[in-house]
């Protein structure tokens, strides 16, 4: 595998430069002051640091909203073991890692290239690294399996109890001289470290995966100069995807509803407890309530957000919704609609592009070919497949097992609520734990109930403010042409995109522009969703608009006729999702979300990445 240093996707010259905001020129919203005191020391730009010297882009692909102080463990465990894959793991000759910060609560991000001189020097250390990998691709991907797996469980084993009144005797008996306070510290420290392994295990394939498909991309674009970049994304189109089996098992539970006259049990979804009676009491509901228990674990481990977010709402916690989408995937079976996922007219579109190029070629050229696609092909579902285990059912586990600590202050008088540990930072955390077990310990009264509460109450003033502003796109100045492969390939942050967002000009027909993501045309009223919370407004026939949209969001899929978001690149979770359900997309608008509001006309063009607003 090559991977060279100046790789994009087909730009046209860049006009002159210009600039976006630097983080001193955006201000501080009202109520806000003192944000920076929230977060760890190093994370929001400080004066001197030379960041105003560097381009940097919102990550609002993966997180939209503001970070509230405990939050930040994802962004920092995620991008540092990014980095780590490329610079330190695989040394992929182009690409170290990326830069990130906080400002105003959220995640900024900017790349690190390798100087030019250094990069020929990566090259036959980044090749044998690869090589061994592909080489090996199935042994240590079923290896990558058992490891997450065994992180997960050990994360479930972990358990936070408030403190006796006194040790007991059988631990006088026994000699083992410790108070239990140690099972908390432990346990704690525990918890963030087997984070952090999953986070390594996360990226240990997910780099492979992009570096695979971005080798077929670059060998097509050679040969076939004029080649779509959507006709090379249809080629790997139309495979399983574990992402996918959530969404998958609710439409055959729907299916099996239906087949079992079940229909009207499902009337009020919204009392789980009575659907689920209702089902029971039913001629055939015990056959579906066993199927129901044997998809619960462990694909509703699962959320409709995207993981990064101690709010994020869990399948398996919050069961209505699940049954909410089985709901209406009955209602639509019981229409006549079709509700599984095109598969079949992927495969066959998928296969008739292949064939139409591979006629094109002979000799070590279509060998190349089919080797590169083959390679990319066999990749592509980890792209999306590592997002189940990782940020949905690894993070589903780790923000229970917070929640459950922070139970343990509700009872200790620290703060009410399990949910305010989030306004702590991970290391305040802990500093809180050794109050309380210190006070505990000696028989006084701990520090923490006179302080966190009113600490807590200002912090939460502060992250309510931050909510009230969307973030810049980027900041200072872009360089005159970006080259690092996965900042265009996942985040959709080309030469030619940042400088559509810096443009003044707007086409003859007010047409917002973006990448062609997914391909088709379609029609509708929008619904602008920036939270997941939302999703239950999106009705039939509607063209979702989002800052990014989720995974997760499947069975929301199955009502829109196209999608638009603010960020996101051919390799995003919105482009993968939306071809494989057969949806026009146009992701990276930079500001899509912002310049059309909910019930506007709009045309999707999913072939070019235009989005034109026809009335309203």
């Amino acid at each position: 595998m090559t991977l060279d240093s100046t790789t994009t996707t087909d730009a046209p010259a860049a006009p002159a430069v210009k600039s976006f905001p630097s983080a001193q020129d955006i201000p501080v919203p009202e109520g806000a002051e003192g944000w920076e005191s929230l977060y760890p020391y190093y994370l929001p730009f400080r004066e001197g640091d030379g960041s105003e010297n560097k381009f940097w882009f919102c990550d609002s692909q993966h997180w939209p909203t503001v970070y509230k102080p405990f939050e930040t463990i994802g962004g920092e465990f995620a991008v540092k073991c990014l980095g780590q894959y490329n610079t330190r793991h695989l040394m992929i000759p182009p690409a170290n890692g990326i830069e990130f910060k906080v400002h105003l609560g959220y995640l900024y991000m900017s790349p690190v290239p390798v100087p030019p001189e250094e990069i020929a020097a990566r090259v036959p250390e980044f090749e044998r690294r690869v090589g061994h990998y592909f080489g090996n691709w199935e042994r240590l991907l079923d290896d990558w399996k058992v490891k997450v797996l065994g992180t997960i469980a050990e994360m479930e084993e972990l358990h936070f109890a408030p403190l006796p009144d006194m040790v007991p005797f059988e631990d006088i008996e026994s000699g083992k001289a410790k108070d239990g306070s140690e099972r908390l510290l432990e346990g704690y420290d525990r918890l963030i470290q087997l984070c952090y392994q999953n986070w390594q295990y996360h990226f240990e394939f997910l780099n492979l995966g992009y570096l695979a498909y971005l080798d077929f991309f670059t060998f097509a674009k050679e040969v076939f100069p004029s080649i779509p970049d959507q006709a090379i994304a249809k080629m790997v189109q139309g495979v399983d995807m574990e992402l996918f089996r959530p969404d998958d098992e609710l439409k055959l539970l729907a299916t099996l509803a239906v087949e079992l006259g079940l229909q009207s049990a499902f009337e009020n979804t919204d009392d789980v407890a009575g659907t689920l009676a209702e089902v029971g009491s039913r001629a055939g509901g015990d056959r579906w309530l066993a199927r129901y228990e044997e998809a619960k674990d462990p694909w509703f481990n699962f959320t409709v957000g995207n993981g990064f977010y101690g709010h994020d709402k869990y399948w398996n916690e919050y069961q209505e919704i699940p049954l909410s989408y089985i709901k209406d995937y009955i209602r639509r079976l019981d229409g006549g609609q079709q509700i599984l996922r095109p598969k079949e007219e992927l495969i066959v579109e998928r296969d008739r592009i292949i064939e139409e190029y591979r006629s094109l070629l002979d000799g070590d050229n279509l060998a190349a070919f089919d080797g590169k696609r083959g390679l990319a092909a066999t990749a592509y579902p980890y792209v999306e497949n590592h997002n189940f285990y990782i940020e949905h059912w690894t993070m589903g586990v780790f923000w229970r097992k917070v929640r459950e600590l922070g139970r343990v202050f509700v009872a200790a008088g620290f703060w009410d609520d399990e949910m305010d540990i989030l306004y702590l930072t991970r290391n305040e955390v802990r500093d809180a734990l050794f109050d309380y077990v210190t006070g505990w310990a000696v028989g006084s009264e701990s520090v923490g109930p006179n302080y966190w509460p009113a600490e807590i109450a200002r912090r939460t003033k502060i992250v309510t403010a931050l909510q009230t502003q969307r973030p810049q796109p980027a900041l200072n100045t872009p360089p005159v042409e970006i080259t690092e492969p996965f900042t265009q390939m996942l985040w959709g942050i080309t030469t030619e995109q940042v400088h559509q967002w810096l443009s003044d000009d707007a086409d003859d027909d007010g047409a917002i522009k973006g990448m062609a993501a997914s391909p088709g045309i379609a029609e509708g009223r929008a619904r602008v969703i920036v939270h997941a919370d939302e999703l239950g407004l999106v009705q039939e026939g509607e063209i979702l608009v989002a800052t990014i949209t989720a995974p997760s969001w499947g069975p929301v899929f199955g009502k829109i006729r196209a999608t638009v978001t603010d960020i996101g690149g051919m390799m995003s979770h919105a482009a993968i999702v939306c071809r494989e359900y057969g949806l026009p997309a146009v992701t990276g608008t930079g500001n899509g979300s912002t310049s059309i509001t909910t019930g506007q006309l709009i045309r999707v063009d999913g072939n070019s990445g235009r989005v034109e607003i026809l009335e309203g």
